[in-house]
Protein backbone atom coordinates (compact mmCIF):
# COMPACT_ATOMS: atom_id res chain seq x y z
CA UNK A 1 0.00 0.00 0.00
CA UNK A 2 2.83 2.40 0.84
CA UNK A 3 4.40 1.74 -2.57
CA UNK A 4 1.16 2.66 -4.38
CA UNK A 5 0.80 5.85 -2.32
CA UNK A 6 4.41 6.76 -3.12
CA UNK A 7 3.71 6.45 -6.87
CA UNK A 8 0.54 8.52 -6.52
CA UNK A 9 2.36 11.37 -4.79
CA UNK A 10 5.16 11.26 -7.38
CA UNK A 11 2.62 11.59 -10.22
CA UNK A 12 0.72 14.33 -8.36
CA UNK A 13 3.91 16.31 -7.73
CA UNK A 14 4.87 15.97 -11.39
CA UNK A 15 1.46 17.23 -12.57
CA UNK A 16 1.69 20.23 -10.22
CA UNK A 17 5.24 21.23 -11.13
CA UNK A 18 5.71 20.32 -14.79
CA UNK A 19 4.99 22.67 -17.68
CA UNK A 20 1.33 22.53 -18.77
CA UNK A 21 2.25 22.50 -22.48
CA UNK A 22 4.56 19.52 -21.91
CA UNK A 23 1.82 17.62 -20.06
CA UNK A 24 -0.67 18.42 -22.84
CA UNK A 25 1.79 17.21 -25.49
CA UNK A 26 2.34 13.94 -23.60
CA UNK A 27 -1.42 13.43 -23.21
CA UNK A 28 -2.07 14.09 -26.93
CA UNK A 29 0.77 11.75 -27.95
CA UNK A 30 -0.58 8.94 -25.78
CA UNK A 31 -4.17 9.45 -27.04
CA UNK A 32 -2.90 9.45 -30.61
CA UNK A 33 -0.92 6.26 -30.06
CA UNK A 34 -3.87 4.53 -28.35
CA UNK A 35 -6.14 5.39 -31.31
CA UNK A 36 -3.75 3.77 -33.77
CA UNK A 37 -3.08 7.06 -35.55
CA UNK A 38 0.31 7.92 -36.96
CA UNK A 39 2.64 10.30 -35.13
CA UNK A 40 3.35 13.53 -37.02
CA UNK A 41 7.05 13.36 -36.15
CA UNK A 42 7.32 9.98 -37.94
CA UNK A 43 5.53 11.08 -41.13
CA UNK A 44 7.28 12.43 -44.21
CA UNK A 45 6.36 14.29 -47.36
CA UNK A 46 4.22 12.37 -49.85
CA UNK A 47 2.75 9.90 -47.34
CA UNK A 48 -0.98 9.36 -46.91
CA UNK A 49 -1.42 9.91 -43.16
CA UNK A 50 -4.08 9.61 -40.46
CA UNK A 51 -3.39 11.61 -37.29
CA UNK A 52 -5.22 12.50 -34.08
CA UNK A 53 -4.50 15.85 -32.45
CA UNK A 54 -5.73 19.23 -31.35
CA UNK A 55 -6.04 22.55 -33.19
CA UNK A 56 -3.79 25.17 -31.60
CA UNK A 57 -4.87 28.05 -33.82
CA UNK A 58 -7.24 28.73 -36.71
CA UNK A 59 -6.95 31.60 -39.18
CA UNK A 60 -9.31 32.53 -42.00
CA UNK A 61 -7.83 34.20 -45.07
CA UNK A 62 -10.99 35.58 -46.71
CA UNK A 63 -9.45 37.24 -49.80
CA UNK A 64 -12.03 36.70 -52.51
CA UNK A 65 -9.67 35.07 -55.02
CA UNK A 66 -7.61 33.03 -52.54
CA UNK A 67 -10.01 32.23 -49.71
CA UNK A 68 -8.68 29.60 -47.31
CA UNK A 69 -8.81 28.44 -43.72
CA UNK A 70 -5.50 27.51 -42.08
CA UNK A 71 -5.13 25.71 -38.76
CA UNK A 72 -2.15 24.60 -36.71
CA UNK A 73 -2.69 20.95 -35.78
CA UNK A 74 -0.60 19.40 -32.98
CA UNK A 75 -0.56 15.70 -32.07
CA UNK A 76 1.90 15.91 -29.17
CA UNK A 77 4.94 15.16 -31.31
CA UNK A 78 4.95 17.75 -34.11
CA UNK A 79 2.85 20.50 -35.68
CA UNK A 80 1.18 20.24 -39.09
CA UNK A 81 -0.54 23.08 -40.93
CA UNK A 82 -3.98 22.15 -42.26
CA UNK A 83 -5.21 24.25 -45.21
CA UNK A 84 -8.72 24.17 -46.65
CA UNK A 85 -8.62 26.02 -49.98
CA UNK A 86 -11.71 27.89 -51.17
CA UNK A 87 -13.27 28.16 -47.73
CA UNK A 88 -13.87 31.25 -45.61
CA UNK A 89 -15.09 29.43 -42.50
CA UNK A 90 -15.66 25.82 -41.46
CA UNK A 91 -18.16 25.03 -38.70
CA UNK A 92 -16.49 23.23 -35.80
CA UNK A 93 -12.94 24.13 -36.84
CA UNK A 94 -11.95 26.21 -33.82
CA UNK A 95 -8.89 26.39 -31.55
CA UNK A 96 -8.87 23.66 -28.91
CA UNK A 97 -10.94 21.17 -30.93
CA UNK A 98 -9.68 17.61 -31.16
CA UNK A 99 -9.63 16.14 -34.69
CA UNK A 100 -8.78 13.00 -36.57
CA UNK A 101 -7.35 14.14 -39.93
CA UNK A 102 -6.47 12.21 -43.05
CA UNK A 103 -4.65 13.38 -46.16
CA UNK A 104 -1.38 13.50 -48.08
CA UNK A 105 1.43 15.21 -46.21
CA UNK A 106 3.22 17.93 -48.11
CA UNK A 107 5.86 20.53 -47.44
CA UNK A 108 5.46 24.32 -47.55
CA UNK A 109 8.49 26.42 -46.69
CA UNK A 110 9.99 23.59 -44.64
CA UNK A 111 6.80 23.02 -42.62
CA UNK A 112 4.52 19.97 -42.80
CA UNK A 113 1.17 20.75 -44.44
CA UNK A 114 -1.96 18.90 -45.55
CA UNK A 115 -4.20 20.59 -48.12
CA UNK A 116 -7.96 19.97 -47.95
CA UNK A 117 -7.72 17.19 -45.35
CA UNK A 118 -10.60 14.89 -44.49
CA UNK A 119 -11.42 15.46 -40.82
CA UNK A 120 -13.61 14.14 -38.01
CA UNK A 121 -14.32 16.19 -34.90
CA UNK A 122 -13.46 14.19 -31.78
CA UNK A 123 -14.56 16.53 -28.96
CA UNK A 124 -13.33 19.59 -27.12
CA UNK A 125 -10.10 20.22 -25.28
Amino acid sequence: MALAANGYFRRLTRRLTEDVDQLDAEEMASLSEASGAQRACDCSRGEEVTMLGRLRSVEACPKSANASVEAEFFDGTDAVTLVWIGRRRIAGIDPGKKLMVRGRLGDRNGQKVIFNPYYELRGDA
